[in-house]
């Protein structure tokens, strides 16, 4: 499949974009099953020997089209941390993960996802998100819309609560918050007509820009695990915030994320508001 057309003048970087993402994706296929040098970052939160060539491969095809572009990859070197925000001495940023959702690769269960942002200083131009196992594409332009393997997605149009479909993320890394998330995921049990927890955010979000979740909520993310897919939500129709209510990708930003259809927002929010001070 050739990269997506959204008829937009980010069209040549989106092509990038997509054929970095299947250049990480052939490198993941090709190590499934066979998981060597696997490091723990921290608590829960581990890199495998696959992530850093996934990585190498898709920086490879971004630095080679885009040499001046600045980059913030999830496997960085120590001290690397850049800020949220574009500064107009960079002018764009790429945001990449090589694997979200490394634990569910490691263990190969689905799913896990390339996830690949470019940022400039007035927000985020395009998000790719290529779902490995299942081959499934998911690309956002900023004012030109989602599609989905071509073909073009939005989101739902659930406005009860009780119909709605939705996907979260566990405390993972530091858990002094659990007793917290466990009361705020028995309020959508009892509220919604379902809840999943997938361990990918990426897949989540593509997930609700394209109607299969309502919405989404999860903390202690990263730029990289969510650039892409808040893309894709908004472009869909959806909406993207912190338990705050704030928009852009700089309050999320190591922070929460509530994405939903829009019409369930206020409903998320205001369940979600006892967690408002958590970020990790």
């Amino acid at each position: 499949m050739n990269a997506p057309v959204h008829h937009s003048p980010y069209d040549e970087a989106l092509g990038v974009a997509v054929e970095a993402a299947r250049a990480g994706a052939a490198i993941i296929r090709d190590h499934a099953g066979s998981q060597r040098n696997v490091r723990a970052k921290g608590t829960n939160d581990f890199v495998t020997a696959t992530d850093e060539a996934a990585q190498a491969a898709i920086l490879e095809v971004i630095q080679t089209a885009f040499p001046n572009d600045a980059i913030l990859a999830e496997e960085r070197p120590a001290g690397h941390d850049l800020p949220p925000a574009v500064s107009e001495k960079e002018v764009r940023r790429w945001i990449i993960d090589p694997i979200d959702g490394t634990m569910n690769f490691m263990q190969q269960v689905p799913p896990y996802a390339v996830s690949i942002a470019r940022q400039d200083p007035t927000g985020l131009q395009l998000g790719v998100v290529l779902d490995v196992p299942h081959d499934e594409l998911f690309t956002a332009v900023r004012g030109h819309g989602l599609r989905v393997n071509d073909e073009g997605a939005s989101v739902s149009h659930t406005s009860a609560l009780a119909d709605a479909f939705v996907a979260t993320g566990f405390p993972y890394r530091r858990l002094g918050h659990t007793n917290r998330y466990l009361e705020v995921l028995s309020d959508f049990l009892r509220s919604a007509r379902g809840a999943r927890r997938h361990g990918s955010a990426a897949i989540d979000l593509a997930r609700v820009a394209c109607g299969r979740f309502d919405g989404f909520f999860e903390t202690g993310l990263a730029p990289w695990d969510v650039a892409a897919g808040i893309l894709c939500v908004r472009e869909a129709g959806g909406r993207v915030t912190t338990y705050r209510a704030q928009g852009g990708l700089a309050p999320v930003y190591r922070q929460q994320v509530c994405a939903t259809n829009s019409r369930l927002h206020a409903a998320f929010l205001s369940r979600l508001h006892r967690m408002r001070d958590i970020t990790d």
